[in-house]
Parts: C-alpha cells; sequence; structure tokens
C-alpha cells in the first residue's frame, strides 16, 4: 500500500459529518477505530477500489490471547487482494472466547462505518477462518440482506451444540479408559481454574498411556470419534496408508493439545457464558460411533497389535454414566450458534482434509443441514489436500475468493480442483503447487441443526 494512511479517531467515525457518498481517494486508505462496544476495526480501501468489500471475521481467540481488529487470514493475502482492487475491513469483537453474540453485532457495525465512509459497495461479501467462518455462517444466514455471497475457510459448520458434544466424545472416551477411578470433571466447571486443573490431570494420563500399546491403541480409539486425523500437522511425518504406530503418534499430538485447551479452558468459557453444560452423552452408542469413523481400520489394527480387546473397551464406554446437558444452557446454544442452512445468497466453503481441529466432516454437517434447508444448490465446498488447520496457501486463499465472485457473476458453481488451481496459480505463482482435490468427507459423528434438532438426546 502507498504511505498515506488515516487514523480516524472513533469521534468522528460515529458523528454525522462523514459522507455518504464513495470516497473518490488519490492514495491508499487505512483507517483504524474503535466500536461503542469496545471493539476495534480495521479498514483498508485501495485507491483503485474495484467496488467490492470482503468483511473478514477472524478465528477464535482465548481470554489471554492477543485480540487485534483483522481484515485477512494473513498479510500476503491481505497485500495481494489490495492490489487486486478489494476494500477489506474487519473487527477484532469486543470479547474473546465464544463471542458470536458480540461478533455479529461487531462486524455490521464495522460495515455500517465502512458504508458511512466510502459509499455503498457494488458486491458485499462475507468471509471468515475458523470460528471466523462458523461467524460468517451466522452472518449469512441471519443477515442475508447486508450480503452478496460469503466464504468459510476452514470453518466450525457443525455449530455450537455439534461442536462441543462431539469435542466431549474424546474426553469422555480418555476418562473412562484411561482415569476410570479419578475425579476429573468433563462438563460443569465451576470456574477457570477447575477447568485447567482437569486438563492438567487427564493430560497426565493420555501422556503416560502413551507409553503402552494398550494405551496408544486408547487415545487412537478417542481420537477417532471426533475424525482427528493421522497426518494433521505439516511438521509432522507424512505416514504411509498403513503406518498405524506413525498416525498414532501424530493422533497424540492433536489430542494433547484438544485436553490443553478446546476440552476444558474453551469449554468452561462457553459455559460460562451459556450458563451451564450446552453439551451430553445421553444415548450415544460408542460402538456405532467408532464403526462410522473413517479411521476405524487404525483403531481396530492398533488393538490387535497390543493385544487388547476393542469390543472389551467399547462395552465399558457404553455401560458408563452419561453426562446430561443444562436445559437451559441448550437453548442457549440453540438460539446462539446452532446454523441453520438456510441460505439467501451463493456461499463457498473450503477445508483441508487434514484439520485436527475442525476436522472436515464439519463440512458434511452443513451440507447436511442446507440440505434439509433447501439450499443445497447455493451451497459449494471445496477441499485443499493439507495437513493442518487453515494451512491454505495465499494462492489458494484468493482463489476461493475469485471462485465465489465467478459464482455471483455467472449464476453457476465452478470448484472443479483443475480450475480452482488454476486460479491458485494465477494469483500467487511464488507458492507451492495448488492442492485442491476431489474429496468426499465422512459424515459428522454427532451433526445437529435446526432442521434435525431430534437426532441427538440431552
Amino acid at each position: 500500500m502507498k504511505a498515506t494512511t488515516l487514523l480516524v479517531t472513533l469521534a468522528l467515525l460515529t458523528s454525522g459529518a462523514l459522507p455518504a457518498q464513495a470516497a473518490a481517494a488519490d492514495d491508499d486508505a487505512h483507517v483504524e477505530g474503535r466500536l461503542p462496544s469496545g471493539a476495534t476495526y480495521l479498514m483498508d480501501i485501495p485507491a483503485a477500489w474495484n467496488g467490492t468489500v470482503l468483511l473478514y471475521s477472524h478465528g477464535y481467540t482465548a481470554a489471554d490471547w492477543p485480540n487485534p481488529a483483522q481484515n485477512a487470514p494473513d498479510a500476503k493475502t491481505r497485500d495481494t487482494l489490495l492490489d487486486q482492487g478489494y476494500a477489506l475491513i474487519g473487527s477484532s469483537y469486543a470479547t474473546t472466547g465464544w463471542a458470536v453474540t458480540d461478533a455479529v453485532p461487531d462486524q455490521l457495525a464495522t460495515l455500517d462505518l465502512f458504508t458511512r465512509r466510502f459509499g455503498t459497495a457494488r458486491r458485499t461479501l462475507a468471509w471468515g477462518t475458523s470460528y471466523g467462518g462458523f461467524v460468517t455462517t451466522v452472518l449469512a444466514e441471519r443477515h442475508a440482506d447486508r450480503f452478496d455471497g460469503s466464504l468459510s475457510l476452514c470453518g466450525l459448520l457443525q455449530g455450537g451444540i455439534a461442536n462441543w458434544n462431539n469435542t466431549l466424545d474424546p474426553v469422555f472416551a480418555l476418562k473412562t479408559l484411561l482415569a476410570p477411578g479419578k475425579d476429573i470433571p468433563l462438563t460443569g466447571f465451576t470456574g477457570s481454574v477447575q477447568a485447567q486443573a482437569a486438563a492438567r490431570a487427564l493430560g497426565a494420563e493420555v501422556t503416560a498411556a502413551q507409553q503402552s500399546p494398550t494405551g496408544r491403541a486408547r487415545t487412537a480409539l478417542a481420537a477417532a470419534l471426533q475424525h482427528i486425523p493421522g497426518y494433521n500437522d505439516p511438521a509432522q511425518p507424512e505416514p504411509a496408508p498403513a503406518d498405524w504406530d506413525t498416525q498414532q503418534a501424530n493422533q497424540y499430538a492433536a489430542v494433547t493439545a484438544l485436553v490443553q485447551f478446546p476440552a476444558f479452558a474453551w469449554r468452561q468459557e462457553a459455559e460460562h457464558r451459556a450458563g451451564g453444560n450446552p453439551s451430553w452423552n445421553t444415548g450415544v452408542d460408542y460402538t456405532a460411533m467408532l464403526r462410522r469413523s473413517p479411521l476405524y481400520k487404525e483403531v481396530t489394527e492398533l488393538y490387535k497389535s497390543a493385544g487388547r480387546s476393542l469390543a472389551a473397551d467399547l462395552a465399558v464406554l457404553n455401560r458408563a454414566p452419561r453426562i446430561s446437558a443444562d436445559r437451559e444452557a441448550v437453548r442457549w446454544m440453540r438460539d446462539t450458534s446452532v446454523l441453520t442452512g438456510r441460505l439467501a445468497d451463493p456461499q463457498l466453503t473450503v477445508h483441508t482434509t487434514g484439520d485436527a481441529l475442525i476436522p472436515v466432516s464439519a463440512e458434511s454437517a452443513y451440507r447436511r443441514a442446507a440440505a434439509a434447508a433447501g439450499s443445497g444448490s447455493r451451497l459449494a465446498q471445496a477441499y485443499v489436500d493439507a495437513p493442518g488447520h487453515c494451512t491454505f496457501t495465499p494462492g489458494e486463499t484468493v482463489a476461493a475468493v475469485h471462485t465465489l465472485e465467478d459464482r455471483l457473476a455467472t449464476g453457476r458453481w465452478s470448484t472443479d480442483p483443475g480450475a480452482l488451481n488454476a486460479r491458485a496459480r494465477e494469483a500467487d505463482a511464488t507458492t507451492p503447487e495448488p492442492r485442491y482435490v476431489r474429496y468426499r468427507p465422512a459424515a459428522h459423528p454427532r451433526p445437529y441443526d435446526l432442521a434435525h434438532p431430534g437426532d441427538a438426546r440431552h
């Protein structure tokens, strides 16, 4: 961007002095400020604005993490899109954690400020990564009049109840099989201190279990319940298809991270917002769930190598006392965080195949919801064959933006991997070979959407 920077204060941006017409800028504009909610926002508008504004929703930010405003997933993607004439805007959200009730109004307020300062865009697109992909989809479903289309990248598209239900499953299996006599709460935390203590206690059991074949097989079973892939980080060795030991070692790293963050600390924050525990495993048949998992073969082979009965462990799981949800917390999560699948405008979703934080089967959950809502033709899904969460190259990300724009211009989706890879090469010839592939994810282990609320009991 050019050197000219506009640092506009809150007083100016909320006054009536801002022009309603689009600004005719000679230089690129960089605008920062603070919303009445306390959230900060960030806007970058190129001098040669093409008329399209991209409202970016960032991913999950834990309570003790920095929370700056963001308007793109990374610097290179930002610069590429600005060079192509897109205006980029986004906010920090007023709070951290499971902040959908703050994120949605803060994002809309940021869009309002942009419109007041620069005029109504020719086209407005919502986009976001990870938890921000979920926020993007809430915006697309509930505020369709504000957007022309949306793009969810590695999004939490299973929604809140399915997310917390399926986050419960692996730690329930770990506690039941690795620490049956230990008092380790999995839900209903009195506060962050109790949640952190529970995470440390279960984490120690997982670490100890990794030293034995039986313990490793049981950790693989827990990972399989959440579809945690056996190659989920670019820094990991890529295992051969039948290299069960390397796959399990890779899963162990992801399970350790699950215990450290989402299953306890992040859950406690969400429970605090919801006013109780919004998840349950009453009525769940873990034998059937495992058999539907794409990792079933790995688990059976590891149990065989350990000389342990998988059927016996599954029987223990299915006999174990279950966890019930708090009805008011379920109601809060359903009202704020469950997706409907109802899309008035086109949405493209993109996911890496080796995602451990939000496994790729989240895409199946949203495809199911959209089909039930009659929005199947408006939804397109694409997949990047890569390990890790949101590990897209800038070229792959920009290709997704262009694919959504092409759908808006032509009325047809062009999501063939060849077309996507060609767009990615064109967008950024300096990055590695693009990796879009044909892929069909497994069904989500425990989907929950407003079209199928009876699929899970609590």
